[in-house]
């Protein structure tokens, strides 16, 4: 059977389109990565300004109102351990990196997802591209955000937006698509316009399940961080791939122990911000 039919060059293929892309592009490349660069900078740069022991006390006083005590104390105690171990400056990167890749995936994810839940053939169009990313093993998202933006923080950031970006833009079509058809018709009969129907009805009341989404992709970015390490992007993840590199299990136990703090701390606190605005409703 093999002899019968030939192999597709498919790697051949995809070699000369990445090259197409990478020549043509260039510009466009070297654009985002200044951008991204900048982006991240900024974040490290404003967090990094703050002493450790105020910025703690913020995010407790954040954590407190945006979610509830418990996760205050958590908070506290927890970033207070990072800052113990000598984490805090990698916490920081890692903190920038998902920040940037939750960012960038919002502002493209939730207007996508609005777009898709208006048109079916958009939706059509977006689901299995979706599925394709989902399923893709994250490690494939390097091999080109390498080719195309080189090694450090920035094909890092891209390649947790494109691995966390499918859950915003999944839960913002389900969110919209959920609201009540009877709420949708009294809304019409008032006589409102398809962007006042989507603007005051459909966004407010999907927005528990937008926030949702968002909650999972915060996640999923923050999961990339080892991988990313592998290009050369900073953060927990560095010490943690240092750490396996080198076998030191206990510089590798605390790094991790790092990550699961902060993974608990913005967990918790996207989950209660979306657990009180459904209950507001």
């Amino acid at each position: 059977m093999n002899n019968l039919i030939p192999k597709l060059p498919v790697a051949d293929w995809i070699d000369s389109f990445v090259a197409w892309l990478t020549t043509t592009f260039e510009v466009l490349f070297d654009g985002i990565t200044a951008v991204l660069e900048f982006v991240v900078n900024i974040l490290v740069g404003f967090f990094g300004f703050i002493p450790p022991i105020l910025l703690i006390i913020l995010l407790t006083l954040l954590a407190w109102k945006l979610a509830n005590k418990k996760i205050a104390i958590f908070t506290l105690i927890g970033l207070l351990l990072v800052d113990n171990l000598g984490y805090w400056e990698p916490m920081i990167d890692t903190l920038a990196l998902v920040l940037s890749a939750v960012f960038i995936s919002i502002i493209i994810g939730v207007p996508l997802g609005i777009w898709a839940s208006q048109n079916n053939t958009v939706r059509n169009i977006v689901i299995p591209i979706l599925d394709f990313m989902q399923t893709m093993p994250a490690f494939v998202y390097l091999i080109p955000a390498i080719f195309f933006f080189s090694i450090g923080v920035v094909p890092g950031v891209v390649a947790s937006v494109i691995f966390a970006m499918p859950p915003t833009i999944r839960l913002t079509i389900l969110g919209i698509q959920q609201v009540p058809s009877d709420i949708r018709e009294a809304t019409e009969s008032f006589g409102s316009t398809t962007s006042q129907k989507l603007l005051k009805v459909e966004l407010p009341l999907a927005m528990p399940t937008i926030l949702a989404g968002i909650n999972q992709s915060i996640m999923l970015a923050l999961s990339m961080v080892v991988i990313a390490a592998m290009v050369g992007a900073p953060g927990l993840g560095a010490d943690v791939y240092r750490a396996v590199t080198q076998i030191q299990i206990g510089r590798g136990f605390e790094a991790g122990i790092s990550i699961v703090v902060l993974a608990i701390i913005l967990d918790r606190i996207t989950q209660n911000v979306g657990t009180k605005k459904k209950g507001a409703k």
